[in-house]
Parts: C-alpha cells; structure tokens; sequence
C-alpha cells in the first residue's frame, strides 16, 4: 500500500469518529489548508500554495494581489485536501479560519470561506489566532515538550519571547521595539541585491561567508531585559553597502539619496551576509537563554518562519544544551504559514466551535488576549 493509499484509508476511518478539523490560512502570503485529526492528533492531509512569484516583482507582499490569490486557489486547496483524505464536508466536525493578525483582505477571504463551507456543511466554525498557530507547531513535532516552556516567535513580523504555561496560557517576556528578526533578513538581502523574499537568500550567502569581517552591532544584547531590537542593524548594513559602494551619505539638509545595493559581483558580499547573519542569531540566542535562565524553564520552542534558519537551530541548540536546557522545533515545513498549525489549534479549542456564520476578522490581536480553551 502507498503512502498516500495509507493516509485515504486512515482518514475515512478517522471522518467516522467526527474528530476532523478543517484548518483555512490566508493572513498574508499563503494559503494554507489542511485536515487535521482531534482524535488522532496527526495532520491527515495538506494543501498549499505560496505567492512568492507573484509579489516577488514589487520586493514584498501586494496586498490586493495577496487577497485575489486567496480567492482563487482557495477553494482548489479545500477540494485538493478532501480528494487526499478521500471525505467529504460531512464527515469534518468543524472549520477553523485565521482571524488574525494579518493583512485584513487576506484574512476576510478565508473567514468568507470557511464561514460559507460551515454553513453549508452545517458545522461549527473556529477562530483562530495566527501567532498561537505558529507558537503550538512544535506540538506537531516529535518529541513534543511539555508545558511549561519559554517560545521564541521569530518571523516577518513577530519577533517575541513568551511564557507558555499551557494553550491559551501566555506571559510576554520580551518584544522587539522597532523591526522584527525577518525583517532584519529581508531589509538587508534586499541592500545586498537580493530578490524577494531576502532572508533564505541571504542565508544561503552566509555559507560561504566570514561571519567576523564585519562589526554589525547586536542592538540591546546587553539591556538587561528580553527586548529586541533590529532598526539599527538595518542601518549598519546599509551604512556598509554605501561604503563598499563608495557612494556618500547625503550632506544634512540635502535631499536624500537612493540607497545603492551590493552588486552580485562584489568580493565582500558573502562576508556581509554572513556578518548580518550572525549579528541577528546572536541577539535571538542571547536573549532566549537569558529567558530560560530568568524563567528557571528547560524547554524553550521555537516557531515562525525564521525558525527555518539553520544557523539559528545549530546555535540555539548549543546554547541551550550548555545550560542543560532542550530545544524544540517544528518541522521545517510548518515554520512558515501553513493550514496545519490552524487546523491543529482548531483541535484544541473545538470546545469554542460555534455555528455562528459572522464575518469578523482582527487585523491586529494581541496574544494577551488570548484565553484558556475550556476543554481539551
């Protein structure tokens, strides 16, 4: 029997037990839909398409072409992931949607969606909040870590530490004060010439790299508390790139410049990928074991898009394993978004489920507000 034979045959055994969840993400960039298994707590089936090619040309994410896209292949994810699970709209017990955070088109395509295949199907919805979905992915991974731990979300937008004591049980220990770690990668690939989106990118340039040629500032490293922040890196690297460019900061007063990128040619480039690189995990790494040692915790996850960057796994998990301290990931496939970390905490709160068809959705949602689900 083959593999997608095995997990046809799993699933409809799993539709009778009315323990499947149908997880819809569209916050931003992908649309993300996926079957996941209350009963079981596995991922059935998953669909996704991402809109790197589309939004590439314009060197970031076109919001009204982010929404068309959502429109237009959502519903072929749904029909793809129920063809794999080999079920239909009946046998799932509820939809979960992203309601937020996210880019508020995005978001009001997909809780359209499952709000009308909910009501079709005559099941429940389920709201979910995005940055929970990535910070209980590394439930989807084995081992799992057990509650309490510390969580480092780390992506385009977020870049937090926070006190998990349970789902729905969430302490901020430390944020950034300007510009996320993701953006960090992406502002800078971008000065060094490179496409959309920047931080795999430069990553891969970092490999063959000297992560000391140059002094990138690690920014409040030494505050004495768990914020971050990366503006200013942003600005040593461009202040780099004009010198290895010999192009002038423009005189005070005088009408400012266009910013000159690295061209691929440069001998230095590498070394500064790499440099900009090391700045970042440093600051990550420092700053997650200053929480693990602040909380007295020994497990620390790691979730959101960033988390990918294996140099930032490899350091983390040296550090961590200094201080007798273990580190959690997801799968790599589910660091960015995806309709499996959705559907999963759709599972865990289907004591919310409601068949309340109400368009809503939150642009901005704090994790605070968050609560404990009343059942698992």
């Amino acid at each position: 029997m083959t593999e997608h034979s095995r997990k046809t045959a799993a699933s409809r055994a799993s539709g009778r037990k009315s323990g499947l969840v149908l997880g819809i993400e569209s916050s931003c960039d992908e649309t993300g839909v996926a079957l996941f298994d209350a009963s079981t707590g596995k991922v059935v089936a998953e669909a996704l398409h991402s809109q790197i090619a589309l939004h590439a040309p314009y060197g970031g994410v076109v919001p009204e072409l982010a929404s068309r896209d959502h429109i237009k292949y959502g519903l072929r994810l749904i029909d793809q992931v129920l063809v794999i699970s080999g079920i239909t709209g009946n046998d799932v017990r509820a939809v979960a949607y992203t309601q937020g955070p996210g880019l508020a088109g995005a978001l009001l395509v997909g809780a359209q969606l499952a709000a009308s295949l909910a009501f079709a199907w005559g099941k429940p919805l389920i709201p979910v909040h995005h940055m929970e979905g990535h910070l209980l992915s590394p439930l989807l991974a084995d081992p799992e870590p057990n509650f309490p731990f510390v969580a480092l979300l780390v992506s385009g937008g977020h870049t937090q530490l926070m006190r998990v004591d349970g789902v729905g049980e969430y302490t901020l220990l430390g944020d950034t004060i300007d510009d996320a770690a993701g953006e960090a990668f992406d502002k800078s690939a971008k000065l060094l010439g490179l496409a959309y989106p920047g931080g795999p990118l430069l990553a891969k340039l970092a490999e063959g790299g000297n992560p000391k040629a140059f002094a990138i500032p690690r920014p409040l490293l030494h505050s004495g508390d768990l914020n971050f922040s990366f503006a200013g890196l942003k600005t040593a690297v461009a202040n780099e790139v004009r010198r290895l460019t010999g192009t002038a900061l423009p005189a005070r007063g005088a009408a400012s410049t266009s910013q000159p990128t690295l061209p691929a040619d440069h001998p230095s480039r590498s070394d500064l990928a790499a440099s900009v690189q090391a700045a970042i995990v440093d600051s990550l790494v420092s700053k997650s074991l200053a929480a693990l040692k602040q909380t007295g915790l020994k497990h620390i996850v790691v979730a959101g898009g960033v988390g990918a960057n294996t140099r930032l796994r490899d350091a983390l998990t040296a550090g961590a394993a200094r201080i007798g301290a273990n580190v959690f990931y997801p799968p790599v496939a589910l660091c960015t978004d995806n309709g499996a970390m959705i559907a999963h905490v759709g599972a865990l709160r289907l004591a919310e489920a409601k068949n309340d068809y109400a368009i809503n959705v939150r642009p901005r949602w704090a994790l605070s507000e968050l609560h404990a689900p009343a059942s698992l």
